[in-house]
């Protein structure tokens, strides 16, 4: 992870976590991967890129996602998010579609998600890696110690977060968050695979609602198009 560059506020933030024993595991797994050739996605100026849009005092925020997209050219280090010119994922298109439902705005022409990381919206993978074409390969490597140690600081040094949690998976953080402090929203994945639980969920006007109402500037949910 030579040459890899984070915020200096997450830096701050996570400087234990950054001298931990386990992210000298996490590193040095990540460079025999390399010595064997293996393809890693996202790019290593990438595997930050959610820290790097969302400094720590503009997180308004948070939705979790799990692995990084295993395919070419795919993968952002932002969750759910494709660079533009790649195909809008399934998971992604059903998150547009509330969006457009919920915030009455149109659904944009390619799945680039950096202005909502601009906008004050953590875009956080659980697991920051994977190699290529093999998907959910880097599970064991510790990134989720590292991304839990993220949620679990977010919940203790800020208030008024709202923390956007779809899938059983990403509600299992629920554990991580103080709740007397943030919003926590819950529902179905919006992966089409679980049904069409997820529309109806509200979630972004709930979210503005929540920041406007703690005299936070609303997240601007809308995408320009290309």
């Amino acid at each position: 992870m030579s040459g890899v560059k984070i915020d200096a506020s997450w830096l701050a933030l996570l400087k234990e976590e950054f001298d931990s024993p386990y992210f000298a595991e996490i590193k040095s797994g990540l460079q025999k991967m390399k010595e064997n050739n293996e393809v890693i996605y996202p790019s290593g100026s990438q595997i930050f890129n959610a820290f790097n849009l969302t400094p720590v005092d503009q997180v308004k925020v948070v939705i979790i996602g799990q692995d990084p997209y295993h395919n070419s050219g795919e993968a952002m280090g932002l969750s759910f998010s494709v660079p533009k010119g790649k195909k809008i994922p399934p998971s992604l298109r059903n998150i547009y579609k509330e969006v457009a439902s919920d915030c009455e705005l149109p659904i944009p022409n390619h799945g680039d998600l950096t202005e909502w990381a601009q906008s004050g919206v953590l875009l956080l993978n659980t697991f920051l890696t994977v190699t290529e074409n093999k998907p959910a390969s880097h599970r064991t490597l510790g990134w989720h110690l590292f991304t839990d140690a993220v949620i679990a600081k977010l919940s203790e040094k800020l208030d008024g977060i709202v923390f956007l949690l779809w899938g059983n998976f990403a509600k299992e953080k629920v554990k991580l968050i103080n709740e007397t402090k943030h919003l926590i929203l819950s529902s179905v994945h919006p992966s089409p695979l679980a049904g069409n639980g997820f529309f109806g969920n509200h979630h972004f006007t709930t979210a503005n609602n929540y920041l406007n109402a703690k005299g936070k500037k609303p997240v601007d949910w809308q995408i320009k198009n290309k």
